[in-house]
């Protein structure tokens, strides 16, 4: 296996991370607060992983902004967490805490490009209907309702550029 594809493998990445943490996690004093803090650790690093899965199933531009805003937050906490167990020196800061924090800290910077980017697509690209005939749908609906209101001094509207007399519409009661 290639080792750059390899590193550049976010779900792999994910995964890797969630069980440097664990590592971290099991290696913590077996204190009241070294307790706490392993099991908030377990809790918010086991996250981001099948999250980031859901992400790339996203039903929806929306709907993956989402799910990146929950990683980012996971992985926010995270570093809080681990940032801790450093200060308050739970443990010596050995390699494996201060590499998992590192790895922590670019997750964070990863997703939050990739979150800033979704946004600004989302921004720039018109949305797109799930469904065309969904469109076209509300699109005949909304011309039948406006054309029950004809503008006043005729009888016949234009919409959509295309002229229309009352009389072309049979509107039934229960379409109201």
């Amino acid at each position: 296996m290639n080792t750059k594809s390899t590193q550049y493998d976010l779900e792999n990445r994910l995964i890797y991370f969630a069980v440097s943490v664990i590592d971290v996690v099991e290696v913590l004093p077996s204190t009241k607060a070294g307790n706490h803090i392993g099991n908030q650790l377990i809790l918010c690093s086991r996250s981001p992983a099948p999250t980031y899965g859901e992400a790339q199933s996203a039903e929806s531009r929306r709907d993956f902004i989402h799910k990146i805003k929950i990683i980012l937050k996971e992985l926010r906490e995270t570093r809080i967490w681990l940032r801790i167990i450093l200060r308050k020196k739970l443990l010596n800061p050995h390699d494996s805490v201060v590499m998992t924090l590192t790895e922590c800290e670019e997750l964070i910077r990863i997703f939050a490009k990739s979150e800033r980017t979704a946004e600004s697509n989302a921004v720039r690209e018109k949305p797109r209907e799930a469904n065309p005939s969904t469109s076209y749908i509300e699109h005949s609906i909304s011309a039948i309702s406006d054309a029950r209101q004809a503008p006043p001094g005729g009888e016949n509207r234009k919409i959509s550029n295309v002229e229309y007399s009352m009389s072309d519409f049979q509107v039934r009661g229960d379409c109201q």
